[in-house]
């Protein structure tokens, strides 16, 4: 097999590709990692306010907050859209991501509509199994030969923050059916979502080898 076609190879003619592909995940990973943030900042800014809306999505109908949510969103399908990866199933559980962002964007939570509402459920459970698809499984594949020492910790941060969100996702649908009283008062949803968003971005930024855990050896570079 041509050393071209083995994942993790860089040739010179993919590499400014290859490169690309490292700052798109860096800018995947900052959609997850600021968007709650940039929500009570836009809430702030809009109402002058730092009220913590019940969810992340409850965000939709602020004049400010919403604007930036909507945004994000598109933002982040574009940016999932045309992030290719290594692997044919990279890109196809990217374009999935893509798909289930827009929909998160589309159909509000706060709808008066029932269908909308369970369409924006049922996009955003898609949209996180992906997030967690990604963490746990994608981005810990390894080319033949090339598990570095720096691979390992990065496998294990993966690993973690794909348990972190599933673990974020249990506590929401724990809270939603036998805890609603308490998980309304304290906004549950919004702080466990934003930690889940976290993770997601934090294991995307990881996944571009940027500021830690980096390959020495730059042809070392993993295969998704």
């Amino acid at each position: 097999m041509k050393n071209d076609l083995l994942p993790g190879v860089k040739t010179p003619a993919k590499n400014d590709q290859i490169i690309s592909y490292y700052a798109l995940r860096i800018l995947i990973g900052a959609t997850g990692i600021f968007l709650p943030l940039l929500l009570i900042i836009g809430n702030l800014a809009a109402n002058s306010s730092l009220q913590v809306e019940p969810s992340v999505s409850d965000y939709y109908d602020n004049d400010t907050a919403g604007d930036i949510l909507v945004g994000v969103l598109f933002v982040l399908g574009f940016f999932l859209m045309t992030y290719k990866g290594y692997d044919r199933t990279d890109s196809i559980a990217a374009n999935f991501g893509c798909v289930f962002a827009l929909g998160v964007a589309l159909f509000p939570t706060t709808s008066t509509n029932p269908v909308v509402h369970i369409l924006h459920f049922v996009f955003a459970v898609l949209l996180f199994s992906v997030f967690i698809f990604f963490s746990i499984h994608l981005f810990r594949k390894t080319g033949p030969g090339r598990r570095t020492r720096q691979k390992v910790e990065r496998d294990r941060v993966y690993l973690v923050c794909g348990i972190i969100m599933i673990i974020c996702i249990a506590c929401i649908a724990i809270g939603m059916i036998w805890l609603k009283t308490l998980s309304k008062e304290y906004n549950l949803v919004f702080w466990f979502e934003s930690v889940a968003l976290i993770a997601f971005g934090f294991s995307w930024v990881t996944k571009a080898e940027f500021l830690y855990l980096k390959d020495e050896n730059n042809h070392t570079k993993e295969s998704s």
